[in-house]
């Protein structure tokens, strides 16, 4: 049975633990305050841009070629994943590797390589053997994105692309932030950018939009086309953070209560084995006393 001395070293290293998780809970919350309003603020223009790019590029279908636009074979894939730099956030990283690993499984006849974007995700698939095309580690330690950060791996997923043209399809792999006890990994074709092809049955689907062009359309796409690269890894980015500081607060949260809960059971342990030794002393004394 452990001493009296034991069972109070190890409370007071289980209250020290718990001061550490809760402020951790502390700074996950604040963190994700700041995360959570920015994918807010970054949804409406990332989906409008991806309907309007893809709209115009369904109607452009025998007018415009790019070689972003262009579809090739289904044999070789490029995988952004973006994953976190750091741990203690419950099933966050395990989740999207799951994810990234089921996807490789589903495409194992298909030759694949991978950008990984965090250390989580880079430190996983290093150790099995894939092929990286490129590593991005501590962009988002501080729980911040920076847009630079996105344009930057942007533009290396353009430039792979364009390329090599072994190259077939480009996706990115990232947690999709819901709530804080919420998040949903999700895979998603970055290039080439899927055409909104119209229906050709002539049922509606909506009422359709009319745009007007006051340049070419070649160069619209041209310019338009890298910046709808840029808002998909950005918004991925932002998704993935704010998905890592949700888990983290909720782990850090189950994880202080875990704390007081083994508090209570070694205080109750504790009071145990303090009256078993009172107990054993009363009896020393009485049967002392007993004997003279």
């Amino acid at each position: 049975m452990a001493s009296l001395l034991d069972m109070r070293r190890r409370i007071k290293s289980v209250k020290n633990t718990q001061q550490i998780t809760k402020a951790m809970k502390m700074v996950a919350a604040a963190k994700l305050k700041r995360a959570q309003d920015r994918v807010t603020a970054s949804r409406p223009f990332a989906g409008k841009m991806s309907q309007v790019l893809g709209d115009l590029s369904g109607k452009l279908a025998g007018e415009i070629s790019h070689p972003l636009l262009d579809e090739r074979g289904d044999d070789k894939y490029l995988i952004v994943l973006v994953s976190a730099d750091k741990g203690l956030a419950g099933a966050f990283n395990a989740n999207v590797i799951k994810a990234t690993q089921a996807f490789l499984k589903e495409n194992e006849g298909k030759q694949s390589t991978m950008i990984p974007v965090g250390r989580k995700g880079r430190d996983f698939f290093k150790r099995r053997a894939v092929e990286f095309t490129e590593e991005y580690i501590g962009l988002t330690g501080s729980g911040q994105v920076v847009h630079a950060d996105a344009v930057e791996i942007a533009n290396k997923v353009i430039a792979t692309f364009t390329e090599d043209t072994t190259i077939d399809k480009v996706f990115i792999v990232y947690t999709e932030f819901k709530t804080v006890l919420s998040q949903k990994p999700v895979i998603e074709q970055v290039l080439p950018i899927q055409r909104n092809v119209a229906d050709t049955e002539g049922e509606s689907t909506g009422v359709e939009s009319e745009y007007i062009y006051e340049q070419p359309a070649a160069e619209i796409f041209g310019r338009l086309l890298p910046k709808q690269i840029e808002t998909q890894i950005y918004k991925g980015m932002l998704e993935s953070v704010a998905s890592e500081q949700g888990s983290r607060m909720t782990a850090m949260d189950s994880a202080s209560k875990n704390a007081g809960e083994l508090i209570d059971t070694l205080t109750l342990n504790m009071n145990r084995i303090r009256q078993a030794a009172i107990t054993k002393e009363i009896i020393e004394v009485v049967s002392g006393a007993a004997a003279a």
